[in-house]
């Protein structure tokens, strides 16, 4: 091991091997190689046996990315010996071996979240006795989930006051029937671990026995079951080192809690606070932001890099103006600072925030070699494009049907959404005549509605396409005034479009976000008619969605060109453990970061580390930007800045005009 590629306190982390040992591994701070040179002097320095480490760690890429840069310093042979694995392919590999003793068998299924949902809803039909359709289960399987992730056992549900009754009777007959089914699911893998180890102390005895040094990458990232897991296998050596930066947990609301790594119980806490990412001034902001933070352990990030530019702000007149002002500063940085576009990144609290970036994106001219082209290749990462998501192409299938009622595809999409009764069966009887009798689909279904054709064998089917057909005809009249948005607004209602998304989303954060985006979609309408004031007769629905699906179909032939120097678009949450010579942290507003819902359910602190988080992303480049006003449900709201700007000194900003000047 080179010695010289560490830093004294690099050092320190790595040769502290005996003992419960915190390593509080800041932002950039070299925290991957520490732990892999860590291995090595266990295994080269020491003469560890390789069978004897265990690293956990949370994705299939980090322990790949660990293990091949172990190999690199103690070969494959050694390296093959060392268990580097995520959690849940740990407890796997356990359970095939021991699983016998909990009343499995070693040939268990591994049920993912589609299956367990089903599930589920069988089981909670036959507790209710209810023949019809259900009332929304997703608050009960929220707590599922969250039981499980607490490590909570079957005998545990019915104590305590963890939830209703009805969810703790359901949890138990959960497992009941996963284990008739010689089935678990993905959440128990851990839970089924912990119990295997505590109802069988010979079993732990061998594992404990086994793996005398543990690391746990991430470390502020785990919930207590993850939490419960390590303290079993290290029960016996005492050997175990946590990785993990407190000021980057940001997973609260999947069940992460910041507390393990704030309360561990160390022998030994070295902190890595020398940045290799990140410009001094960036580390500056960064450090005045987090230390607002009350909750956490003490650090304080620098650099000996002196070169440093100023982070920019701006804030524009409204989105689709802060959008057009951030696509301008990356042609810019790319033509001439020479930045790929794949070293820039635009972050945003929230997916639903895409879309103008996207549109301008599509939009913008830049020149490539000698010639001029429009449209900047991008990639949206951690999620679908703005049209591409389901919620969207609900509305959109809605539009085009009310704008051409012969768009057959847009029927078959949106017929049943919102479920009116209208079966598979009923559908496929309908497609067929249509089909054969070479008419429309929209015909068949105008000749139901008006009595001309019946449905003997589907009358709920039937009252469902009298709804269907009335609604659109109505939508269609509605839609021939302005404003247009005001009529999509009508719509989401008079189809009770959230009641859809709350029926079919089993958690509250994911329904908010589909929610957000379909509100969205009507401030993209709204905005349409904003900018072709000039032109009132062209304000139409049908030119509205050409240009919407022009847009689209034009960037994904540039995806299907295989061009992957693209912008980067993410949410924060995506970009954890990225890294970027240019950042946009963009919609930095209150109520958007931090965010209301947000602040209510893990509180302003996790908010905080998210900004955070986004800011030590950037290595060279960092701005700041927001809209002075921001459209909601096609209104215009006034907005206020993010409450965390204010903590960043002002020395530290550079404001900027929006608009470029050439």
């Amino acid at each position: 091991m080179k010695k010289n590629l560490l830093n004294p306190n690099q050092d320190h982390a790595v040769r502290t091997v005996n003992g419960r040992v915190l390593i509080l591994a800041g932002a950039g701070s070299g925290k991957t190689r520490v732990i892999v040179q860590r291995i090595a002097h266990l295994v080269e320095e020491l003469g560890v046996s390789p069978q004897a480490i265990l690293g956990l760690t949370f994705t299939n890429k980090a322990a790949a990315e660990m293990r091949h840069r172990v190999e690199t310093l103690i070969g494959p042979k050694k390296t093959k010996q060392v268990t580097l694995s995520t959690f849940h392919s740990f407890c796997m590999h356990i359970l095939r071996k021991e699983i016998e003793k909990l009343g499995y068998t070693r040939h268990f299924s591994l049920y993912d979240e589609r299956d367990l949902q089903r599930i589920i809803t069988q089981l909670a039909r036959e507790m209710l006795g209810h023949e019809g359709e259900l009332p929304s289960l997703a608050p009960t399987i929220a707590a599922l989930a969250e039981a499980s992730n607490e490590g909570l056992s079957e005998e545990g549900a019915q104590g305590g006051t963890w939830h209703d009754q009805f969810t703790k009777d359901l949890y138990v007959r959960l497992h009941s029937t996963l284990r008739a089914y010689n089935a678990v699911s993905f959440d128990s893998l851990i839970t089924l671990t912990i119990r295997l180890f505590e109802n069988h102390p010979d079993v732990l005895d061998r594992y404990q026995e086994r793996f005398r040094y543990l690391m746990i990458d991430e470390y502020q990232d785990t919930n207590q079951a993850q939490f419960r897991l390590a303290e079993l296998l290290s029960a016996r050596y005492h050997n175990l080192c946590v990785v993990g930066d407190d000021d980057q947990s940001i997973y609260g609301w999947r069940g992460a809690d910041v507390k393990n790594i704030l309360n561990f119980k160390s022998d030994h806490i070295i902190k890595l606070e020398q940045n290799y990412r990140s410009a001094r001034t960036i580390l500056e902001a960064a450090n005045a932001v987090i230390r607002n933070n009350q909750n956490r352990h003490g650090k304080n990030l620098w650099t000996a890099q002196s070169e440093a530019d100023p982070i920019e702000i701006f804030h524009a007149e409204n989105e689709a103006l802060e959008a057009q002002a951030v696509v301008d500063r990356l042609v810019v940085l790319h033509q001439t600072k020479n930045l790929k576009w794949k070293e820039m990144a635009i972050l945003y609290r929230s997916n639903a925030l895409s879309r103008h970036f996207e549109l301008a994106l599509m939009q913008a001219p830049w020149q490539k070699g000698e010639h001029w082209v429009r449209g900047i290749p991008y990639e949206v990462f951690g999620g679908l494009e703005f049209t591409e998501r389901s919620e969207i192409k609900d509305m959109l299938a809605y539009l085009r049907l009310i704008a051409n009622e012969h768009d057959q595809e847009a029927i078959l999409r949106i017929v049943n959404v919102p479920r009116r009764g209208i079966s598979d069966s009923c559908l496929d009887e309908l497609t067929q005549e249509n089909r054969s009798l070479g008419i429309p689909l929209w015909n068949l279904l105008v000749d139901i509605a008006e009595g001309r054709k019946e449905l003997p064998k589907h009358p709920k089917g039937a009252v469902g396409i009298r709804s269907f057909v009335d609604i659109v005809r109505t939508a269609q009249e509605k839609f021939k005034k302005r404003p247009l948005a005001d009529t999509l607004i009508w719509l989401l209602d008079r189809i009770d479009y959230k009641k859809t998304i709350h029926d079919d989303v089993k958690s509250d954060k994911m329904r908010d976000f589909k929610w957000e985006n379909v509100q969205e979609c009507v401030n993209a309408l709204a905005q349409y008619e904003q900018e072709m004031q000039e032109n009132p007769e062209e304000i139409t629905l049908q030119h509205f969605i050409a240009n919407t699906t022009l847009a689209r179909q034009t960037m994904q032939h540039e995806k299907k060109r295989g061009n992957e120097d693209r912008v980067n678009l993410m949410t924060l949450h995506s970009a954890k453990g990225l890294e970027f010579p240019a950042v946009f942290i963009v919609g930095l507003e209150d109520h958007i970061l931090p965010h209301e819902k947000s602040v209510a359910q893990t509180g302003i602190e996790e908010e905080r580390r998210l900004f955070y988080v986004g800011i030590t992303r950037a290595q060279k480049y960092l701005t700041l930007s927001m809209a002075r006003s921001r459209m909601r449900m096609g209104k215009t709201h006034p907005t206020n800045p993010s409450r965390f700007l204010f903590e960043i000194p002002k020395e530290l900003l550079k404001p900027v005009s929006a608009k470029i000047l050439s």
